[in-house]
């Protein structure tokens, strides 16, 4: 059994270069004699080395000052910014959007296209965690189709999952372009299936758990670049104790690459559920899987999704054991419990008249009691 305190308990980029300070250059080994009267330098023509075959005095040298050297040294150019991340999280879920109509019409699926989108994916995610936290943002555009919002949130973040235990680029682009197809199996089921998940008649569940296969098969017939993305769509729902569909497989039998597609599938199940259940907040569906899935997916993949994700994202607005209360503004990786939080009221609940931040892991004695609502401050 994975306990809560066990998680947490274990549970950087590029510098820019240093400023280069500009070298002062002096030309000549003196100033002339006083009274000599100096040249003017003319340019190299041949007008300037006298006539052909004749060599002429060159003009006596003269100083040339040095720049001033600036008492601040600017900073030198700070390294290009990478894309937006919330446009390059539209334009894939746009794409995925697509596949929808790829279904229908019997196109040929552009696996170029989606690879490329896949690679920027992982540029973007090895440059800052923006991405990941736009695509952890459980609010589905209204005018997204759900299957397209929910496959492109699974690659994203399954990708950041996929980095943190190891995978290389070329692993992460299969694992990122496995995501996306997930789910295209239940394009093919009747409309409003995954608003009555709650209230499925026994045939309508089976039907609902023919989708890995449905969404593997139409993987298959497009001819995937990578072999191990059919295998990762079709067992993205086995659990790592048999109990899952529609294999019923356990743990080494699974692909390493579904178990973190199930995962971070049920994560964004819980903060973005397509029925009417009640949305739980990210901090609350890790304890719920913490809690109750704790044999159904593998203790390092609930670690790394802890670590990225933390009990209190950033936003969570908590209350301290002093009694203040703040909004968390960056996860600590190494101690998720203890974020940075941005305190806005004190232990009476008056407002602060200017907000204050506080880095919990440099504070021993102060820790969140808990996530609070606006509300109850």
């Amino acid at each position: 059994m994975v306990r809560m305190s066990d998680l947490v308990r274990g549970i950087v980029r590029e510098q820019a270069p240093p400023d280069k300070e500009p070298a002062a250059k002096r030309v000549g080994a003196g100033a002339p004699p006083a009274g000599t009267q100096v040249a003017p330098d003319l340019p190299r023509t041949r007008l300037a080395e006298g006539p052909l075959g004749t060599a002429t005095t060159p003009p006596p040298p003269r100083e040339v000052q040095p720049a001033p050297v600036p008492d601040v040294v600017p900073p030198a150019p700070a390294q290009a910014p990478g894309e937006n991340a919330e446009a390059l999280f539209g334009e894939l879920q746009l794409f995925l959007g697509r596949v929808h109509d790829f279904i229908r019409s019997g196109q040929t699926f552009p696996w170029g296209d989606l690879e490329r989108l896949i690679e920027r994916v992982v540029i973007s995610l090895g440059r800052s965690g923006e991405l990941f936290w736009v695509a952890n943002n459980p609010a589905a555009p209204p005018s997204v189709d759900y299957l397209a919002f929910h496959q492109a949130r699974v690659a994203v973040l399954s990708m950041r999952i996929g980095a943190d235990v190891g995978y290389d680029p070329r692993r992460l682009i299969q694992l990122g372009m496995a995501g996306c197809l997930i789910d295209v199996g239940l394009w093919q089921l009747p409309e409003g299936t995954l608003r009555e998940l709650d209230a499925l008649s026994p045939a309508e569940q089976a039907q609902y758990h023919s989708h890995p296969r449905l969404s593997a098969e139409l993987v298959r017939q497009w001819s995937p670049p990578y072999e191990g993305i059919v295998e990762a769509v079709l067992q993205h729902h086995e659990r790592e104790q048999g109990q899952g569909f529609p294999q019923g497989v356990q743990g080494p039998a699974i692909s390493p690459d579904a178990k973190i597609l199930g995962l971070v599938d049920t994560y964004t199940g819980l903060t973005t559920p397509p029925s009417s259940r009640r949305r739980l907040r990210p901090h609350e569906a890790i304890r719920e899987i913490v809690r109750s899935r704790h044999e159904s997916f593998s203790s390092a993949l609930i670690k790394a999704l802890l670590s990225e994700t933390s009990v209190f994202p950033p936003g969570t607005l908590v209350r301290l054991n002093t009694g203040e209360v703040g909004h968390v503004v960056a996860v600590n990786r190494s101690h998720p419990l203890r974020p940075r939080v941005e305190l806005v009221a004190d232990g009476k609940g008056q407002r602060l008249p200017v907000p204050k931040t506080i880095d919990l892991s440099e504070a021993p004695f102060l820790y969140i009691t808990g996530p609070v609502t606006e509300g109850a401050r």
